[in-house]
C-alpha cells in the first residue's frame, strides 16, 4: 500500500486486531477460506499481488467472529405489517453485518387503499421506505460501513409517480438509491410514440396516469439529480438462470446483481491493469486468475455466516457469485487505446468473454468435485453441471479499487486530477500516475528548458484539477488529448456502448454511471435510456454533472479560464 489513500483506507476499514499490513489481511482471509495448503497459498497470492480482490465484507470479516462475507442481498417485502417489519428487521441485521439490501416495494398496496383490519387507509410504499431509510441511518455495518439500499417499484404500481419524485429534494431518502422496474411493454409505448395512452388508473382515486406522465417524471428526475435509475425487467428475466424458482424483481443496491428473494451474492474483481504485458493483455494469466477467483468465491458461500436462515437457504440453493473487473481504464491507458473507441469496446468485450468462458469452465470443474448447485435441475445450465447458477457481474469496486490503486469497475477515470471527498471522513488530492508520467514525458519532449517544462506541467495539473479536462489545452499533442479523456470528456453514447460491450458476456448485470455534462438536456436523458434498452442492458444509471450539490468527486474552482498560449519550443508531435 504505497499510496496515501490506499494506506488510509486499509487502516480505517480492513485491518483487524494485531494486523499492520495488507499482507496480514490477505493471510487472514486466505486462511479462513482455503480448504488445504494449495488453495490457501493460491488465494493469498492472488490477493497479495492485487490481481484479484473480493468484496469488502470478505476482506473485513473473513476469519473474524462476525464472519459475514457477502455484499449483496435481496429481501422480500410483503403487504402486511408483519411482513414489512420482518423485512426491516432482516435489513438491519444485514447492514450490521456488512451487506447492502435490495427491496422491491411493489407488493405494498397503494396509498388510500382500505385496510380492513383497522378500517383505515394505507399510506403506500413510499411511507414505508422512509421508515427503512431512518433505520439504516442509525446502523453502522460492523462499525466500518454505513448501510446501503435500493428501493424498487414496478412501473405499473399506482404510486409510481410519488415514488419517482420521492428524492426530488437532495437529502431525502439519503440511504436509498431508487430505481423504476420498467417493462418492455412500457418502453415499447414510449418508443412507439404512445405517450398519451393511459398507462394505469389508480384503484382508489380513479386518477388516470398516462405513459407520458410516467416517462416525463423519470426523465425529469434523472435530469434534476440522477434518480431514479432504470431496471429493465424483461431483459433481466430473459437471463434468469433459474426461472423455475420464480421471477427476479430486485437487485443489490448498485444494481449489478439481480437476485431472487433472500438470495445473497459474494462479489470479487480482477484487476485488468495487472494483466497488461508487452503491449497486450495476457489472456492465459487472466484465465488462471479467474479459475482461482471462482474457487475462492465459491468457498465463501460455505464459510459465510448468514444473518438470516432464509438467506442461507436461498443462497446455497443457487450459489450465485459475481466475478467482475476493475482497472479497465488503466489497462486501456497502458495499451494506448482511448476509452471512447470501437477498438476499446472490442478489446474489452474480448477480455470479458475470456473471463466468462474461464469462469464457466472453473464452475463446471467444481461441480465435478463438489456437486452442482441444488437448483441445477431445470436451470439454463442443464445438462452441463455447474457449481454456480451465475458467475459474472461487474461491481463499482469503490473501496477495493482504492486498495488496488486502480480505476474503479469499468468506469473511465473521473478526472486525472481531482479532490476526493467523504472517503473515510477525509479529503484526498488525487493525480493519476499514468497521466502524471505521460504528461511529464510529453511536456519535457516539447520543452527543452526544464524550468519552462516544470511550469507548464504544474499549469496543466492545476487546470485539470479545476476543470477535469485537457481537451482545451491546444498546445498539448492531439494524440495525448485523445488518449487522456476523463469521464466528462466522453460522450454518453460511448459510456453506454462500453457497458453494452461488457454486458454481452456478463451473466448478471453491471454497475456503471453514464456521465452527462451539465449542459445535457432532458432529450439527451430520454435518448440515453432508450438506447440502453435497445442495446439490451439490464439497467442504466445516468448522472448529469453538477445536478447535486453534495458530490464525492469534486473539481476545483481555479484555472477554469486559464489561457493556453502556443508552446514556444519545437512543434508538438503525435504521442501515443
Amino acid at each position: 500500500m504505497t499510496g496515501s489513500i490506499a494506506g488510509s483506507v486499509l487502516a480505517a476499514r480492513y485491518l483487524r486486531g494485531g494486523e499492520t499490513s495488507f499482507s496480514d489481511v490477505c493471510r487472514r482471509v486466505a486462511d479462513a477460506l482455503g480448504q488445504n495448503d494449495t488453495e490457501t497459498a493460491a488465494f493469498f497470492d492472488e490477493m497479495q499481488s492485487l490481481r484479484f480482490l473480493p468484496n469488502s465484507p470478505t476482506l473485513m470479516n473473513a476469519g473474524t467472529d462476525l464472519g459475514q462475507l457477502a455484499a449483496c442481498f435481496a429481501l422480500h417485502v410483503g403487504d402486511s405489517i408483519p411482513e414489512i417489519f420482518d423485512a426491516l428487521k432482516w435489513g438491519a441485521l444485514i447492514h450490521q453485518s456488512g451487506g447492502g439490501t435490495g427491496y422491491n416495494f411493489s407488493s405494498i398496496r397503494p396509498k388510500a387503499s382500505p385496510v380492513r383490519l383497522t378500517e383505515g387507509v394505507a399510506s403506500g410504499p413510499v411511507s414505508f421506505m422512509r421508515i427503512f431509510n431512518e433505520a439504516t441511518e442509525v446502523i453502522r455495518q460492523g462499525g466500518r460501513r454505513r448501510g446501503a439500499n435500493i428501493g424498487i417499484l414496478d412501473v405499473g404500481h399506482p404510486d409510481i409517480l410519488e415514488f419517482i419524485r420521492s428524492k426530488q429534494t437532495e437529502g431525502d431518502l439519503a440511504n436509498f438509491n431508487i430505481s423504476v422496474m420498467a417493462s418492455d411493454a412500457f418502453m415499447r409505448r414510449v418508443t412507439g410514440g404512445h405517450t398519451d395512452e393511459v398507462w394505469l388508473t389508480h384503484p382508489c382515486t380513479g386518477e388516470e396516469v398516462t405513459v407520458g406522465a410516467v416517462w416525463d417524471a423519470v426523465v425529469d428526475g434523472i435530469w434534476m439529480n440522477g434518480e431514479p435509475g432504470i431496471l429493465f425487467h424483461d431483459e433481466i428475466n430473459r437471463h434468469n438462470p433459474t426461472p423455475r424458482l420464480g421471477t427476479i424483481e430486485a437487485t443489490n443496491p448498485c444494481g449489478e446483481q439481480p437476485l431472487l428473494p433472500f438470495e445473497s451474492c459474494v462479489l470479487g474483481s480482477v484487476n485488468l491493469a495487472r494483466f497488461v504485458t508487452d503491449g497486450g493483455v495476457d489472456h492465459e494469466a487472466l484465465r488462471r486468475t479467474v479459475a482461482v477467483a471462482v474457487r475462492f468465491l465459491d468457498r465463501v458461500i460455505d464459510v459465510n455466516r448468514y444473518p438470516v436462515p432464509a438467506i442461507e437457504e436461498a443462497t446455497k440453493r443457487t450459489r450465485k457469485i459475481g466475478l467482475g473487473v476493475m482497472g479497465v481504464h488503466d489497462a486501456l491507458l497502458m495499451l494506448a487505446v482511448p476509452y471512447d473507441t470501437e477498438e476499446a469496446r472490442t478489446l474489452c468485450g474480448g477480455i470479458m468473454e475470456t473471463m466468462k468462458e474461464a469462469a464457466v469452465a472453473a464452475s463446471h470443474a467444481l461441480a465435478r468435485e463438489d456437486g452442482p448447485f441444488p437448483a441445477w435441475k431445470g436451470s439454463i445450465w442443464e445438462p452441463q453441471t455447474m457449481r454456480n447458477a451465475a458467475l459474472t457481474s461487474i461491481a463499482p469496486t469503490g473501496s477495493i479499487s482504492l486498495l488496488a490503486e486502480c480505476s474503479g469497475g469499468i468506469e473511465p477515470l473521473y478526472s486525472f486530477a481531482y479532490t476526493r471527498k467523504k472517503t473515510i471522513n477525509a479529503e484526498f488530492e488525487m493525480i493519476h500516475p499514468h497521466f502524471a508520467r505521460a504528461l511529464d514525458a510529453t511536456v519535457r519532449g516539447l520543452c527543452p528548458s526544464p524550468p519552462e517544462a516544470d511550469r507548464r506541467i504544474a499549469e496543466v495539473i492545476r487546470h485539470v484539477r479545476a476543470t477535469g479536462t485537457v481537451q482545451d489545452i491546444d498546445w498539448l499533442p492531439p494524440s495525448f488529448r485523445r488518449l487522456y479523456k476523463g469521464a466528462l470528456d466522453i460522450g454518453w453514447e460511448d459510456h453506454i456502448g462500453m457497458q453494452a460491450a461488457f454486458q454481452k458476456h456478463v451473466h448478471a448485470s453491471i454497475s456503471k454511471t453514464i456521465n452527462m455534462p451539465r449542459t445535457a438536456t432532458r432529450d439527451d436523458v430520454a435518448a440515453a435510456v432508450i438506447l440502453a434498452w435497445e442495446l439490451r442492458l439490464k439497467g442504466v444509471t445516468i448522472y448529469r454533472t453538477g445536478s447535486r450539490h453534495d458530490e464525492v468527486l469534486v473539481l476545483g474552482e481555479e484555472g477554469g479560464d486559464q489561457p493556453w498560449p502556443s508552446i514556444c519550443c519545437r512543434p508538438p508531435e503525435l504521442v501515443r
